[in-house]
């Protein structure tokens, strides 16, 4: 073991919450393979920023104090509320293309 100092020690990110992700594909077979990718990458990298976060996926977009995810070549939009000091990542909402472009999950945020 290496002589890291506990404050320095990497941690990998949490997101909460994968039932979400699970019933979105259930809905959308074509999401599971993105899905299951993305998820993989958000567990087994640590971030320490979004610019951090950017280097890993160029196309996430900060949008209301929220971070965007393309996910499945732009077919699908992941958002996420990602709080880098604590590793978490909470999976607010996942849609289509066409339902982010409603809008309406703006309005339930703010509501």
């Amino acid at each position: 073991m290496t002589n890291i100092p506990f404050r320095y020690t990497l941690v990998e990110m949490h997101v909460i919450a994968k039932p979400i992700l699970v019933e979105f594909w259930t809905q959308h077979p074509a999401a599971e393979s993105p899905l299951i990718s993305w998820h993989r990458i958000m567990e087994k990298e640590v971030f320490a920023d979004f610019n951090d976060l950017r280097a890993t996926f160029a196309s996430a977009d900060h949008v209301d104090g929220l971070t965007v995810f393309n996910i499945g070549g732009n077919k699908y939009r992941l958002i996420a509320s990602i709080h880098y000091n604590r590793h978490k990542v909470y999976i607010r909402a996942v849609l289509t293309h066409a339902e982010y472009d409603e809008g309406k999950w703006k309005q339930k945020r703010r509501s």
